[in-house]
């Protein structure tokens, strides 16, 4: 569709002329989206009028305000707001040379902080040679918007952030700049209150994504443990666990272990505060209180064993296990399983479609990590021991696997009517268990993932940001490896599977050593030459304390899924480079990128769902 006539042209007088003042001042003002709204209808009543070299004028400036800010990349800092039906919205390589001189000569002009900024940064990006001056004018642009709550959500937190970027890319150009925009944050949050909710947690977040406020770091600690023991008190356990979980990790930074296993221990008991309330609430619920002491548990074990003794770290741990144990039980006559009575795939689909459909942000992602229970290695066991007695016959005989270029790379043995628990027919049972667990993998996936995933991709637009959020409060990702956990899941919610892959399964593989160290489990071997060296996922998911730590059904599926030669073996065929670009997009692919999501996911949906059902209240 033709904005304005092919030759009309757009100048710096036009610009001014434009009423682009107006425009903005007539909007909304919460955020580029909003301005980019207001320019781009501007833009059209400006074209209908006649106003050709105005209208053009408004529709450049609206579509540099379109583009979604990316602060964590230095060359690619601007994403297009929308991608629908193999068309997308505007980037900054659909701008013309003249285009961006018409940017120069006007930004400096500009007396919006925002608008400025835009046009200073496109310009730093584009112009040929780059010249230093639209960077720091985007850098001082940027840090004159509002550390405050409401500002923060509509954008700039990522504007600071990119001023951040960029004044690390001019280093010493860019002057004093660092240290006035690390003055200008701490101001922000020694200035923020219980009122703001999470702004002290968000702004302390970005001190530390930068390593900035580093001198000031046991005042932020003791500030953000007041907070968390206020919002304690007031009942108000979510946000108490998120100001913990930051003040542990701030406290270590100082190099205060004690007072960060204080706090580590106050977030394991706050997980345990909401389990209990969930449990005598009007609506109770053993299955989602058993998640909450699962996450006490996985909590707990942060403490460093130096610590236990004085929060009584292992008694817990032991005492936890009991309520753990007695809620998963009870929990069985809560589930719910979404069936058919037939393979009618059309009437899955439609549940698990309507299962996120029209939902907000974080309920639709709640829905979708729980669109599928997950296998359930009790039952996929008697169906399969059911199955061996009524087919006996193929049971009997030795099975070989074959891989994709001819190498045999298992081999089951036959079935024999003696004991039931000898090794060869417990392998036998096993290959049957993955055989039928890979078969209802196909479709889960079809069936419930894949469009569940499409319609929350459809309805919704999540950062990476969000992710690496959701992982940062997730206490089964270990803390050193939040960022790429964060990094995997989105991959794949941005449908690249062959990232996700390569990031998500590693950190799965370490997410299982480092419960198992922290358990006390010895996860090394030491070879003839007295090397130790680490022992694989296979092997790690072998261990007895695995099924302990991660529950039954869990390390089946880890097994199943990511070690054995029987089902897709996600885990050494990645490992040995066997996955082609189309298996990193197979059904068993994205069920494995789905489970990372519903193991990372499900602690901080809980928590979320209770926050806001007691908003609701």
């Amino acid at each position: 569709m033709e904005r304005y006539p092919e030759h009309t042209t757009a100048t710096v007088d036009s610009l001014r002329n434009s009423g682009w003042k107006h425009a903005l001042a007539a909007g909304d003002r919460e955020g580029y989206s909003s301005m980019w709204q207001s320019l781009s209808a501007a833009a059209r009543t400006a074209i209908e009028n006649g106003l050709h070299s105005e209208g053009k004028s408004l529709w450049l400036l609206a579509d540099a305000c379109s583009m979604m800010l990316n602060p964590s990349s230095s060359n690619e800092p601007f994403k297009p707001f929308m991608i629908m039906s193999g068309r997308r919205s505007s980037l900054p390589i659909d701008f013309h040379q003249s285009d961006v001189e018409l940017f120069s000569a006007f930004a400096e002009e500009v007396d919006d902080p925002w608008l400025q900024a835009r046009l200073a940064d496109l310009v730093w990006l584009l112009i040929e040679p780059r010249s230093p001056k639209h960077a720091l004018l985007a850098i001082d642009a940027y840090r004159q918007l509002p550390l405050d709550s409401e500002t923060w959500i509509r954008g700039s937190r990522e504007c600071w952030q990119r001023a951040i970027s960029l004044t690390k890319m001019l280093k010493s150009g860019a002057g004093d700049r660092m240290n006035e925009i690390e003055t200008a944050i701490l101001a922000a949050f020694d200035k923020s209150r219980k009122e703001d909710v999470y702004l002290a947690l968000w702004v302390s977040d970005m001190l530390a994504m930068h390593r900035l406020g580093q001198d000031h770091g046991p005042s932020i600690a003791t500030k953000l443990e007041a907070l968390a023991r206020s919002f304690d008190v007031e009942g108000d356990l979510h946000r108490a666990r998120d100001y913990f979980d930051a003040a542990s990790r701030w406290f270590h930074k100082t190099g205060n272990i004690s007072k960060a296993a204080e706090m580590t221990a106050c977030l394991a008991e706050g997980w345990v505060k909401e389990a209990i309330a969930r449990l005598s609430s009007e609506q109770p619920s053993n299955m989602v209180a058993a998640s909450f002491y699962e996450s006490a548990l996985q909590t707990y074990r942060k403490i460093p064993h130096s610590e236990r003794n004085t929060h009584r770290a292992d008694e817990r741990i032991a005492e936890l296990h009991k309520h753990l144990n007695d809620a998963g039980a009870k929990s069985l006559t809560e589930m719910g399983v979404i069936s058919s009575p037939t393979i009618d795939i059309s009437e899955i689909v439609e549940t698990a479609i309507n299962a996120v459909k029209g939902k907000s942000t974080l309920d639709a992602l709640a829905a979708f990590a729980n669109i599928y229970r997950g296998a359930q290695a009790a039952k996929i066991r008697e169906f399969s021991e059911k199955m061996l007695r009524e087919h006996p016959l193929q049971a009997l005989f030795s099975a070989t696997h074959m891989s994709r270029d001819g190498r045999v790379i298992a081999k089951r043995p036959g079935m024999g009517f003696g004991d039931a628990d000898s090794d060869e027919n417990k392998a036998t049972l096993w290959a049957e268990m993955v055989k039928h667990y890979g078969m209802e993998l196909g479709l889960v996936v079809q069936g419930e993932i894949w469009p569940a995933l499409e319609i929350l991709r459809l309805e919704h637009r999540l950062r990476v940001e969000d992710f690496i959020f959701i992982a940062n409060r997730s206490p089964i990702v270990p803390e050193d490896r939040k960022q790429l956990m964060g990094r995997a899941l989105f991959a794949g919610y941005d449908n690249d599977f062959v990232v996700a892959l390569q990031i998500l399964i590693p950190q799965i593989e370490h997410m299982v050593r480092w419960h198992l160290k922290a358990a006390g489990v010895k996860t090394t071997n030491i070879d003839k030459d007295g090397i130790e060296n680490e022992n694989g996922l296979s092997t790690l998911m072998e261990i007895p304390q695995a099924t302990q730590i991660f529950g039954e059904d869990l390390t089946f599926e880890l097994k199943a899924l990511l070690c054995d030669a029987f089902g897709p073996n996600l885990r050494n065929e990645l490992a040995h480079g066997l996955l082609s670009e189309e298996e990193c997009q197979s059904t068993y692919a994205i069920y494995a990128w789905w489970l990372g999501i519903k193991i990372v996911f499900n602690t901080f949906w809980n928590a979320a769902r209770k926050a806001q059902t007691k908003k609701e209240q």
